[in-house]
Order: structure tokens, then sequence, then C-alpha cells
């Protein structure tokens, strides 16, 4: 897998997690799906993922997301 594509199955996994959370524990929950989306949304500008960073440093290969 590719750096590209762990971060949208790490984003959309929070964002389920969150989901479930916030369903079956406290509303409150719904501020990290809140702070998940913000943040794709900003990285998709700025091109700034602090997970992208993480796994380019342990290795990952960078490539297309969607060939």
């Amino acid at each position: 897998m590719t750096i590209e594509r762990i971060v949208l199955a790490v984003a959309g996994g929070f964002i389920l997690i969150s989901l479930l959370l916030a369903h079956f524990i406290s509303p409150y929950w719904l501020w990290f799906t809140a702070f998940v989306g913000a943040n794709l949304f900003q990285s998709a500008f700025t091109g700034f993922c602090p997970l992208a960073l993480i796994l380019k440093k342990l290795g990952k290969q960078s490539g297309p997301a969607f060939p």
C-alpha cells in the first residue's frame, strides 16, 4: 500500500470509529470527526499531513492514490 492509500484508510477508519463512539458513548466524539475532516481539507490545499510524514520516515513508498 502506498502512503496516500494508507492515509485515506486511516482517516476513513477514524471517522467511522468516531461516529460509532458518538452514537453509543457521547456526541462529543463528533468533534474528533470534525478534526479529521478539517485535517483532510487543509492537507488537500497545503500538502501537509502528519501521518504521511511518519509513514515516509518508516520507509513507505509514495504513489498515485487513484491510478
